[in-house]
């Protein structure tokens, strides 16, 4: 259906269907905020109370309503899972609120998709943005449902598709999944969502720029850390049915990593990622939010990075090394930690453990933001195997064994009992010499 409570002029809507819009619409395009993740990651500000990466988020985002407004764009959208989960604690509701009501002051209007982690119970109860509609907001659009928005901007109207996050239960009934396998129920979601989305393009105005903002799993993405984030389960959606003519841009959420789905950009399809690291497996990553140039039949974008917290993994191995605490000092003296989100991974052997000074480590770690310190014992049979041992080799079990104490000096003491045990689980009796 189409939402036209957005659009208060019909008579320049009736012009913008008569001439083709000229002006370009400026748009933000940021997803995936997760406001109140990682607090393991930080510690409580003193001075505030608040978890020091609570406000860390909080201040990414105030970057991305900065530039909103000093552009200014015409247009935020946002492609969903505001928060970690649908019941966020009030401080943290708080802050998200407090930046996207800048918008409002501004004028902007703006739309609000829903993503997995922003619904209760995987879709049943209503989801963590519901409540922005019921403030009746003038431009200030929910998209928890599959459906068209009209919106009128200083720079003219811009239809927006919205395709909150899906589930079985959105589009199909528990009789019709019963007894088919993961992939028949993949595909027949996959024709019913195609169906659906039809529905939606034909009522579209050609005339009009058009962007579809959806919230899901694109066959063709390279995954981050969403992959263990996940809230129930999903399909996989063919970047196909999203590269359609009558899109003018495909504004997605839900994917961490920043990517263009489609290269030859007609239309763009864009994964803006997490607007800040939830963890390690985004350390890597650049974050921040797209800016687009949008009318119809065009859409110029470009991705804006944001000064965000860097994440660093200092990973050694010490097993062989006789001076292993220096070996850590020097590594930890080659990283800029000031103010980061530091883990230390070493890799020893268990006998090397009273070498290792954990309070000089601390010491040392006291300049990042935050830190975690993990040893890693190494099991001795993971040590590459002995040339004697070759499975190329025929060998008597017996043998085997002695080949391999032989080559462990740290086993010394306890080679013979060793030896017995062996003997008595293969049933072998210990040579005795006899003299005569």
């Amino acid at each position: 259906m189409i939402d036209e409570t957005t659009s208060s002029l019909p008579s320049l809507l009736t012009e913008m269907i008569t001439h083709k819009q000229k002006t370009m619409i400026k748009i933000l395009h940021l997803s995936d905020i997760h406001m109140g993740s990682g607090f393991s990651h930080g510690r409580v500000n003193p001075e505030t109370g608040l978890n020091t990466r609570l406000e860390d988020f909080a201040n990414t985002l105030s970057k991305c309503m900065d530039r909103a407004i000093s552009e200014p764009v015409d247009l935020v959208i946002f492609g969903g899972d505001a928060f970690p989960d649908s019941t966020p604690p009030p401080f943290v509701k708080e802050a998200f609120a407090s930046q996207f009501s800048r918008l409002v002051d501004a004028q902007i209007p703006t739309v609000l998709l829903v993503g997995n982690h922003d619904q209760h119970s995987q879709g049943q109860g209503g989801a963590s943005l519901g409540i922005y509609r019921t403030l009746g907001i003038p431009k200030f659009i929910v998209g928890d449902r599959l459906e068209t928005h009209l919106i009128q901007t200083r720079n003219g109207a811009v239809q927006v598709v919205t395709l909150p996050w899906l589930t079985r239960s959105t589009l199909m009934t528990r009789s019709e999944t019963e007894s088919l396998s993961v992939s028949d129920v993949n595909q027949l979601l996959t024709e019913k969502l195609t169906i659906a989305m039809e529905g939606e393009i034909r009522r579209l105005d050609p005339n009009i720029p058009t962007v579809l903002l959806a919230h899901l799993m694109a066959d063709k993405a390279s995954l981050g850390a969403e992959r263990f984030l996940a809230v129930g389960k999903g399909f996989n959606i063919p970047v196909a049915m999203l590269k359609r003519p009558c899109f003018d841009y495909v504004a997605l959420g839900h994917v961490h990593k920043h990517q263009n789905l489609n290269a030859s950009n007609d239309p763009p399809v864009i994964y803006p990622g997490s607007i800040e690291r939830v963890d390690f497996s985004e350390e890597k990553e650049d974050k921040g939010f797209v800016l687009v140039n949008l009318a119809r039949g065009k859409a110029e974008w470009e991705f804006c990075a944001l000064p965000v917290r860097v994440f660093l993994t200092i990973k050694v191995k010490v097993s062989e090394s006789e001076t292993p605490q220096a070996d850590l000092v020097k590594a930890i003296g080659k990283k800029e930690i000031q103010d980061a989100v530091v883990r230390l991974i070493y890799q020893l052997r268990s006998e090397q453990l009273d070498l290792i000074d954990n309070a000089e480590l601390h010491a040392l770690l006291g300049e990042a933001h935050s830190y975690t310190i993990q040893p890693e014992l190494i099991s001795q049979l993971a040590r590459p195997r002995l040339p004697e041992l070759n499975a190329n080799n025929s060998i008597e079990p017996l043998d085997a064994l002695k080949t391999y104490l032989a080559s462990r000096e740290d086993l010394k003491d306890l080679t013979d009992s060793m030896l017995d045990a062996a003997r008595d689980l293969l049933g072998i009796e210990e040579e005795v010499l006899v003299e005569f």
